[in-house]
């Protein structure tokens, strides 16, 4: 009996290894054949390198004013033009990206790690675990995502913890409705019965065995909320909600470009092209990743 127990747990494990394995290696095949992922992993990889690397090699000193060349259009010397002060739009775009993915990824991270919790145990539980978490989540969403963020930084305070949690905050739901269906779908598979018969306990069976099988969905879901996630950002700061000076920010750059539209649109024309083509970058990726791996656009296209 024991050695059947054990056999019949190592086929479950190596079940579960696979199903992270098949996940990953459908995403890959995605990338390789769809040209709409490999343009926006294209654009999503530039953007992380030079989140990286881009403040370390402007051509410009980023916070350095030179009054005597203020506004000037692009030129040679400055690509992007410069701003009311004299300083170099494009090393300023360049260091601006870091802010932008530093934001992005911690909120994203955040809602993840928050949605898979309260979505797994909300499934995999049912009765009135799953009632009470599923309110929480409707409640969350009733109110507009973008007020609801306004609304926290301004009672915390514009930090980038802050910004996490006030853009994460919204995006919990998604994550808990998304991996709650696949849990509920997963959960009376014949694997999880055969876990249940060897004496796995209930959170063993949810986090070794459910979840891995679950996730398609959720990896999916990810690039799209991290093009979200950069637009509340910049939305935040173009408020003069979001970080302040002299962290650049492109929502700042934008907002420092109103009163220059008529006269100097070069200030608010080259930030706005450098944020809606790394947007455009996980967009893309994520609608490849949708339409090949999301089962219900999958039954769509079979329709």
């Amino acid at each position: 009996m024991a050695i059947d127990q054990s056999i019949t747990s190592r086929k479950i494990n190596a079940k579960s290894a696979s199903a992270y394995r098949a996940a990953f290696t459908a995403m890959a095949d995605v990338v390789r054949t769809d040209r709409r992922a490999k343009i926006g992993l294209g654009i999503v990889a530039f953007a992380v390198f030079m989140a990286i690397f881009g403040q370390y090699i402007t051509p410009y000193p980023t916070d350095v004013p030179e009054t005597a060349i203020r506004l000037q259009g692009p030129s040679w010397a400055h690509p992007f033009g410069t701003d009311v002060i004299g300083r170099d739009q494009l090393s300023r775009i360049m260091a601006g990206v870091r802010i932008s993915m530093v934001v992005a990824a911690g909120a994203v991270i955040m809602a993840l790690v928050a949605g898979l919790l309260l979505g797994a145990v909300s499934g995999f539980a049912g009765g009135v675990v799953d009632s009470v978490i599923m309110r929480i989540m409707d409640a969350i969403i009733a109110f507009p995502g973008r007020l609801l963020a306004i609304a926290l930084v301004v009672v915390w305070g514009a930090s980038i913890q802050a910004l996490w949690f006030a853009i994460a905050f919204s995006a919990v739901p998604q994550y808990a409705r998304l991996i709650r269906g696949s849990v509920l779908s997963q959960k009376e598979r014949e694997y999880v019965e055969a876990a249940r018969s060897v004496g796995e306990s209930p959170g063993s069976m949810l986090f070794r065995y459910v979840l891995p099988n679950s996730m398609t969905p959720v990896l999916v879901r990810v690039p799209l909320n991290f093009g979200q996630a950069i637009i509340a950002e910049a939305g935040l700061s173009f408020l003069g909600l979001g970080l302040v000076p002299p962290t650049i920010s492109w929502g700042q750059m934008l907002s420092a470009s109103q009163d220059f539209i008529e006269t100097s649109p070069h200030l608010m024309i080259f930030p706005g092209l450098a944020l809606s083509i790394v947007i455009l970058g996980f967009v893309l990726l994520g609608d490849a990743l949708r339409e090949r791996l999301d089962p219900r656009s999958l039954s769509r296209r079979r329709r």
